[in-house]
């Protein structure tokens, strides 16, 4: 059971509003959104791009409700913006996650990604020069002490069609950068999508992670997606993941590994579905109480 009083349960609005594929939940509302958080027991989010920008206005709407903000997705762009421009945007969206509260700061490296691209995600993936590791290693450990500056932790997301999506990516990655700068945001969906040992990778870096995203997986439409060479955002509308409770990821041995750890910090429903397909807050009660049953949050 994981300690209530030093984990706490958050939900990313992906499954209202998918910034990467918009038509999904386009009519969503950020209201409708972090209400129905809320009222399904929620008491933190992620960013979306339809919150607010302004610091005073999001943090209104959200004390109202109860809930808080615990992350926001940072597009590092080293491999192509390079090291000055993308640390210039670094700072300026560590000062606005750190003026709403949040402790966290989760990045990607986006310069070379094809998460986005109309290509096949299993056959087509960035893999790093050692120049491209040296860079992400000199950019990662600067993001990570500007983020130490403000008493947050800086997260590096795993993520399908990135240059750090497998195991062996995530020891280099683990091994190259400074392990009091930079940590790990641990990803069970994207490991699991990706085909990695999820217990194995958690079990090595648990002292690390300072961040959880908490997403189940539909085994048939990833072999599906493998067969036919889907994109990632193919995958995605196919209904590749899906919420913890739901699909074929037992997520009790994750839970167990990061109370045996003592973890502290944030565990957040993040789903990606067809809104038409999921209903976002019938899914978000659905993991909600899973979580419950097999946590005690």
């Amino acid at each position: 059971m994981l300690n209530k009083e030093k984990v706490y349960l958050a939900c990313a609005p992906i499954a209202w509003t998918n910034d990467d594929l918009p038509d999904l939940g386009a009519e969503n509302t950020f209201e409708q959104c972090v209400s129905e958080m809320a009222l399904a027991g929620f008491t933190g989010s992620e960013i979306g791009n339809k919150y607010p920008k302004d610091v005073g206005t999001l943090k209104h709407k959200l004390d109202v409700r109860g809930m808080r903000i615990c992350n926001a997705w940072f597009s590092s762009l080293l491999l192509s913006e390079g090291y000055d421009a993308t640390i210039e945007a670094f700072i300026k969206h560590r000062d606005f996650l750190h003026a709403l509260g949040a402790k966290v700061i989760g990045a990607s490296e986006q310069g070379n990604s094809i998460q986005g691209k109309d290509v096949s995600i299993f056959g087509e993936k960035p893999v790093y020069t050692d120049e491209q590791w040296e860079l992400i290693r000199k950019g990662f450990n600067k993001m990570g002490e500007l983020a130490k500056e403000k008493g947050m932790y800086f997260t590096v997301h795993h993520h399908m069609g990135t240059g750090v999506q497998t195991a062996e990516e995530i020891d280099k990655l683990m091994e190259i950068t400074d392990p009091d700068l930079v940590y790990l945001l641990f990803d069970t969906g994207h490991l699991s999508f990706s085909g990695e040992d999820v217990l194995g990778v958690l079990k090595k870096y648990v002292n690390r992670v300072k961040h959880v995203h908490l997403k189940s997986i539909r085994k048939d439409v990833i072999e599906d997606a493998k067969v036919k060479g889907y994109s990632f955002l193919d995958s995605v509308r196919a209904g590749s993941f899906t919420v913890p409770g739901d699909g074929d990821f037992d997520f009790t041995p994750v839970f167990d590994i990061l109370d045996e750890a003592g973890y502290e910090g944030w565990v957040v429903v993040e789903a990606e579905q067809d809104p038409a397909k999921a209903n976002p807050y019938e899914y978000a009660v659905l993991a909600r109480n899973y979580i419950r049953e097999k946590t005690g949050l």
